[in-house]
């Protein structure tokens, strides 16, 4: 009992002291801070796997497939097709990546021979088709396309709405043969532009293929396809894209579409895609994915498109190149078509608009006016061309001021030098209305340095016909009028003769080789009844015919000839000019490294005009265009010339 007495008070006693000590203490003692809550992690969000990419990525040799689709801010994305019998189900509910971005999931037991038809359905509403489909079935439009251009085509999944993608693990490949192509020096470029839907009545690039002879007859080294990626609708000249990756079928399969490219290069002849990069059409899931119904526009929350257009002659919804998603995707289109399609290069369609640059409605002055972000962003996307392959061309349809063209070229850009209004008065020959100064078809004219930095032409797909306004327009002084359809071919050859010999890279629009003047459509019927039930776009007729026309094949030969002579020899690469090419007699001379030197000179009134022509020697000097070789005695001497007469003379023969 006293023990324990004791003990209590030694424990009191300590517990006393202890007491005084702490609440003397200057020290003070911070409470322990509560341990925060862990820190949630959202078990639904997984990365992408390693190795998969944008659409669809073939894994366990072809038997599985990673779906991956790029849709930041969405709900919830299922993939739903011919695998799982269109359902949306849990299994085929699409994991969202981490930063909430992506989109994916493993479709497994897949057959790789097999095509399966697929679709993503987004946020419980939206169907819409994977932008990086390499095809398309359009419940719409691919029943008008003829078993013969297209045999075997899947049948559209019944019960099914909208455009649906199709994939396959394998394929039939396609064994290339042309593997050693060496793409042309651009400095030598003569391009062949060409509509696959009008230069051959079955629009098929079979029928292409079994007419290439006749290209490669007339000597060009390049052809320039408008688009022939999916675009709305069948009956197009293709501008109007909605799947960037996908090949439209009315032209015939991508086995098809490979092989007229083997034969192009197996003759020396590169291909160059048209592509519209610049904007996309409604049925796009770029924009289908972004759309307010309201406004019938792409949302301001969309990845890759603008919500009104920046520019003028804007026709789908515009392209924003300060978004990375845009360049992300541009980026992968240049480098599907080069890859599996083994083609050389780009014309990109409104190079202009690649710019977020106001140009306050359709201000065209500001629009071509110097744009250092256009320039960035082409220079961009150069780039990354490049790199893919040094030799691979982009041309560019950019109307802007010399500087910006300049410094495109520089970068090895190719920009479009159209010459249709100045070469149609010249072919007419009216000197004034507007003005016939052909002047701006050689580079140090235009203002820039870079002999490579100009694609000129006289026509194009947009322009009206030269020869059609020879024929409707065309200026006359008695006998002599430009009506007449010999005298305007004749005139046809002698506007070419100037359009090849000014040194730099050329194009041609199809046909115009054989004057045609067709005007039941297209710019020409627009030009002849006004815009009024306009047939601008429609399909032209090929006309073969005119090849029977020994007027029409004479112009096709002189075509033929003068681009052989620019390829074939150096003096028309020389950068040692001199043009005169404002006044009715124009004349070109060229000074070449090898000692061949050229004179070409042309009278396009329609009266006999005489000029004093300078040469760089005296002698004979060869008429490369007929048989009336030029004794020269003196370095300056009068010439006349009767209306529409020319000559391409050389101090030794040109080679063909």
């Amino acid at each position: 009992m006293n023990k324990c007495i004791s003990i209590n008070r030694i424990f009191l006693i300590l517990l006393l002291g202890l007491t005084i000590l702490v609440s003397c203490s200057k020290k003070t003692i911070s409470p322990k801070p509560p341990t925060p809550p862990p820190t949630s992690v959202d078990s639904t969000k997984k990365d992408v796997p390693s190795g998969a990419t944008d659409g669809v990525t073939f894994i366990n040799n072809g038997t599985s497939a990673i779906f991956d689709l790029y849709a930041p801010g969405k709900s919830s994305v299922y993939v739903i097709g011919d695998f799982n019998n269109w359902t949306a189900s849990a299994t085929y509910k699409m994991t969202n990546s981490t930063d909430g971005s992506r989109w994916w999931v493993e479709v497994d037991n897949l057959d790789p021979t097999k095509e399966y038809a697929y679709q993503y359905y987004i946020d419980g509403s939206l169907k819409v088709a994977d932008p990086y489909a390499h095809k398309i079935l359009d419940p719409n439009n691919d029943k008008y396309i003829p078993a013969s251009v297209y045999p075997n085509l899947k049948a559209y999944p019944a019960g099914q709405t909208g455009i649906v993608s199709v994939m396959q693990a394998q394929p039939t490949a396609y064994n290339w043969q042309a593997t050693n192509f060496q793409r042309p020096n651009p400095k030598n470029l003569v391009v062949y532009e060409l509509l696959v839907r009008d230069f051959v009545a079955t629009h098929d690039y079979k029928t292409l293929t079994d007419t290439l002879d006749y290209i490669a007859r007339l000597g060009v080294n390049a052809i320039e396809l408008l688009p022939v990626n999916e675009f709305e609708g069948n009956d197009s000249w293709g501008y109007n894209t909605n799947f960037m990756f996908a090949l439209d079928k009315y032209y015939g399969t991508p086995n098809d579409y490979k092989a007229f490219i083997d034969a192009c290069h197996a003759r020396g002849i590169a291909v160059i895609q048209d592509i519209v990069l610049e904007d996309q059409f409604g049925s796009s899931p770029l924009a289908q994915m972004y759309w307010n119904p309201t406004t019938n526009t792409p949302t301001q929350k969309n990845p890759w498109l603008d919500s009104i257009m920046t520019h003028p002659y804007g026709v789908g919804y515009q392209l924003n190149y300060q978004k990375p998603a845009t360049v992300n995707f541009a980026k992968d289109v240049l480098k599907y078509w080069v890859k599996e399609y083994h083609i050389d290069g780009y014309r990109f369609d409104q190079a202009n608009g690649f710019t977020e640059t106001n140009s306050n409605g359709n201000n065209s002055a500001k629009w071509t006016a110097y744009d250092a972000e256009r320039v960035q962003n082409l220079t961009n996307l150069n780039t990354y061309l490049k790199s893919l392959d040094p030799s691979l061309y982009l041309i560019l349809e950019e109307f802007a001021e010399p500087k910006e063209v300049d410094a495109l070229a520089k970068e090895g850009m190719i920009s479009w030098n159209n010459q249709n209004s100045a070469g149609t008065q010249a072919a007419m020959g009216y000197a004034v209305g507007p003005t016939w100064d052909l002047s701006s078809m050689s580079y140090k004219n235009f203002g820039i340095t870079e002999p490579t930095g100009l694609m000129t032409y006289v026509e194009s797909h947009d322009e009206v016909r030269v020869q059609f306004k020879n024929g409707q327009y065309g200026n006359s002084n008695g006998a002599y009028s430009v009506k007449n359809l010999m005298t305007g071919l004749q005139r046809d050859g002698m506007l070419a003769t100037f359009l090849f010999t000014v040194p730099g890279p050329k194009m041609i629009w199809m046909f115009g080789e054989r004057g045609y003047d067709d005007a039941t459509t297209g710019p020409d019927y627009d030009n002849l009844n006004g815009s009024s039930g306009s047939k601008r776009l429609s399909d032209q007729p090929p006309l073969w015919n005119y090849m029977q026309d020994p007027n029409r094949a004479a112009l096709y030969n002189t075509y033929s000839t003068l681009i052989h002579y620019k390829i074939n020899n150096p003096v028309f690469n020389t950068s040692t000019f001199t043009v005169s090419l404002t006044g009715a007699v124009k004349w070109i001379q060229l000074l070449g490294e090898d000692g061949v030197n050229v004179e070409v000179i042309g009278n396009f009134d329609v009266v006999p005009q005489t000029a004093n022509i300078s040469f760089p020697n005296t002698g004979t000097w060869y008429d490369n265009l007929g048989t009336a070789n030029l004794n020269v005695p003196m370095l300056t001497i009068p010439i006349t010339l009767a209306p529409g007469e020319y000559h391409v003379y050389s101090n030794s023969k040109l080679v063909e």
